[in-house]
């Protein structure tokens, strides 16, 4: 199989099914789009700019697989992605998120993506740098003119530290380090995302200024991540990853959710909102093509595919603005979920929902057995809570798993060997509640 955005529509199809059931329109649309960009990237520079993105609209209900279509294609591709979601966004000069930002945050996505490939390729030297700096503090140099004897030693000394400090040994031991002030906060801090760190390190390098450094006491495995850091800004030119980085982002994809949030239905008998309009009208430019200042330069988005997908349950595409309209000019509808399509679902993905729930019990030492008739009856049960009320897609299944599996999840730390899940078991839980509307409501 190829790999990442050179991918053919058959293998990105086939990537798709292993985690997402059904929906195989979707899937097609969406990989010959896919293929579409690399395409592009294989002519020549004049014909390359006509050739512009046919955007996607996809159309269905929640939980029938148009997130975890994005969710995986973020995983799938080597350009860079971004999922958002349109109703967090509002009319420039209304306080909130204006929809240049996404724009911003796909040339983050972009610079992160380059220089992790960056630091990929110097894989070795980045490592050599950080083990050097490392065994320095640990085995000081020896002074110039040493004996042969002692350089001997001295090699044999390094030897073994490199060993130790690739094997782990050395972590808990504390050294003292000199590092740009800004890095200290950002690397040892591990909830900050890549794209946040940067912005950080930027911000704190304009106040700070860039060479001021700071001597510090980390243990080793602390080090090892801050002298990571040193050692990019050391080996790599940063306007060489930012110009690399501006060059992924104009073939990156933006995956926007929600559309629908930001339709205003005609038929609606409330007072239009002109803030949903008027986010609207702020998109077409970004859709349409237009240059937007990020922290890497200024980004193109001519280029950049758009994947725009909404349930229009009480709205339809045709109430959006007509000119957005039409830079969707491909449209799918994902089909919803039926019952077999659940257990489908349940037993099918590399990543199902009974693998998940084995693999955790498994942790407690509970190895759990669903019968056949036990996973056919919760895609039953699921199907018809859906019909009863709101129709949640795939969803419901989290639900219904979550209420079958309360009891024995809190037990599981009492509990030995094998729990096996029966019809019998999914009946006595789960066939009262269906039969009432409203507490099927309120508890599935």
């Amino acid at each position: 199989m190829s790999s990442g955005s050179n991918m053919t529509p058959k293998e990105i199809v086939e990537y798709l099914d292993r985690y997402v059931i059904g929906q195989s329109d979707a899937k097609r649309v969406i990989a010959i789009a896919l293929r579409n960009r690399w395409r592009r990237m294989q002519l020549d520079e004049v014909m390359a700019q006509e050739v512009t993105p046919k955007n996607i609209l996809m159309i269905g209900s929640t939980g029938v697989g148009k997130t975890e279509i994005a969710r995986r294609l973020a995983k799938m591709m080597h350009l860079p992605f971004i999922k958002v979601e349109a109703s967090k966004y509002t009319e420039v000069g209304f306080v909130g998120r204006d929809v240049e930002s996404m724009v911003r945050d796909l040339a983050l996505e972009a610079y992160s993506l380059a220089k992790k490939e960056e630091a990929e390729k110097n894989k070795e030297k980045i490592e050599a740098y950080v083990e050097n700096k490392i065994i320095e503090k640990l085995l000081p140099p020896l002074p110039p003119g040493a004996s042969e004897e002692k350089l001997a030693d001295y090699d044999r000394a390094f030897a073994r530290k490199q060993e130790q400090l690739a094997n782990g040994d050395l972590d808990h031991l504390r050294i003292e380090i000199e590092i740009q002030a800004h890095q200290i906060d950002i690397a040892s801090n591990p909830n900050v995302p890549p794209e946040m760190a940067e912005v950080q390190q930027s911000i704190v390098q304009v106040i700070s200024g860039l060479n001021k450094r700071k001597k510090k006491e980390v243990t080793i495995k602390e080090a090892k991540k801050l002298l990571e850091i040193e050692a990019q800004n050391e080996l790599f030119n940063e306007e060489e990853i930012k110009q690399l980085a501006l060059k992924k982002a104009e073939s990156g994809i933006i995956f926007i959710d929600e559309i629908d949030k930001v339709a205003v239905s005609a038929s609606s008998s409330s007072r239009q909102d002109p803030s949903k309009e008027g986010v609207q009208r702020d998109l077409l430019p970004i859709v349409e093509g237009s240059s937007v200042k990020t922290k890497i330069g200024m980004l193109d988005t001519d280029h950049i595919l758009f994947i725009a997908a909404g349930a229009f349950h009480l709205s339809k595409p045709s109430d959006l603005i007509p000119e957005l309209q039409g830079r969707f000019p491909l449209r799918v509808e994902l089909d919803s979920l039926t019952e077999e399509t659940l257990y489908r679902i349940l037993t099918e993905p590399t990543n199902s929902l009974v693998k998940q729930y084995k693999a955790l019990l498994k942790v407690e030492g509970v190895d759990l057995e669903f019968s056949e008739e036990a996973l056919r009856a919760i895609a039953k049960y699921s199907a018809i809570a859906n019909e009863k009320t709101e129709d949640i897609g795939a969803r419901r299944l989290h639900t219904v798993m979550e209420r079958i599996l309360e009891d024995i999840s809190f037990e599981a730390d009492s509990l030995e060997g094998t729990v096996e899940i029966t019809k019998e078991l999914i009946d006595s839980k789960l066939s009262d509640l269906v039969e009432s509307e409203d507490t099927t409501r309120y508890i599935l």
